[in-house]
């Protein structure tokens, strides 16, 4: 069974902690903990794991621009490849203990990954990918006069710094992941959903949702199973109302109705339901959607969304 687990934030950070590396570490080692528990990690699964980088990216873009009078300032492609390696190897260092702890002897690889993407994508005009730490609208409205990047309210939680996120199109790279994993490699990549890239491999300025590059990347490998791990446990609709409910085993015609109707927030839900929606239109037999809390109990069908064809 070959498998994509995309790690949302709260598997490294969760909200209102620092972003000090035993935070990450100690978020990192818990998260493959529970994945371990569950048997994510067992021989007979081919798996990639691949993660988010919006609070990271966020934190390096403000140390760079406060910084720009003394050292040169990076853009926001190649402080993707910068979190993609620092993360990567937290990952990497976290996942090999946990492997090592349990007895189980498998390789891990940690892929700088490139995306391709249209330098003509709508989005790059309309930024709406949420970085950084979250602020209160003072603080955001300070920030953007500074750095001069828009802010936005991010799902009531918050406001951010937004970027332009366009739209996968290729990951460069998929074919050395699906070797890797025909090698029986657990590989880490597309980390905060891939390095953007044009067609002659130069950078665009952008941050692509990881959640739509996983995707991509799983029906590119030929994955049977995309994992999108993130701060709730299931997919809600009314989410936040009394009437609230979470959704079970849903239809993809059936999930695609709920995103039209407007329940799921465009800075937080939405894209994990369209990169769910796009997985198993394009060959994926299903898509689970819960948080690393619940990871075990959903293998069980005990919590979380299921979604299928």
């Amino acid at each position: 069974m070959r498998v994509v687990v995309a790690l949302g934030g709260n598997a490294l950070r969760k909200k209102g902690e620092g972003f000090d590396y035993e935070t990450h570490y100690d978020n990192a080692l818990l998260t493959f903990q529970r994945l371990a528990e569950a048997g994510f990690f067992s021989n007979d699964r081919k798996v990639v794991i691949t993660h988010g980088n919006g609070p990271q990216v966020g934190m390096e873009f403000v140390r760079h621009f406060l910084t720009k009078e003394r050292f040169p300032m990076y853009p926001l492609h190649a402080l993707t490849a910068s979190t993609q390696g620092w993360i990567g190897y937290i990952l990497e260092a976290t996942l090999r203990r946990t492997l090592r702890e349990r007895g189980m002897e498998r390789e891990v690889a940690t892929l700088m990954t490139m995306v391709e993407v249209s330098p003509d994508d709508p989005a790059l005009r309309d930024p709406s990918k949420p970085i950084g730490e979250f602020m209160t609208k003072e603080q955001a409205m300070e920030l953007s006069i500074l750095t001069g990047l828009p802010v936005k309210e991010d799902a009531n939680r918050g406001w951010r710094l937004v970027v332009g996120s366009p739209k996968p199109l290729r990951v460069i790279n998929s074919r050395i992941v699906k070797a890797l994993m025909e090698a029986g490699v657990i590989v880490i990549a597309a980390g905060g959903g891939g390095v953007p890239v044009k067609g002659d491999f130069s950078g665009v300025p952008a941050v692509i949702d990881k959640d739509r590059a996983s995707a991509l990347l799983g029906l590119e490998v030929g994955a049977d199973a995309l994992y999108i791990l993130t701060q709730v446990p299931a997919v809600y609709i009314n989410y936040g109302k009394p009437d609230q409910r979470p959704l079970r085993k849903v239809r993809v015609e059936e999930l695609k109705r709920y995103a039209e109707e407007g329940h799921f927030a465009p800075g937080s839900m939405l894209p994990k339901v369209e990169a769910a929606i796009s997985f198993v239109e394009g060959g994926g037999k299903r898509v689970v959607i819960t948080s690393p809390d619940f990871v075990a109990e959903a293998e069980r069908g005990e919590a979380g969304t299921v979604v299928l064809p």
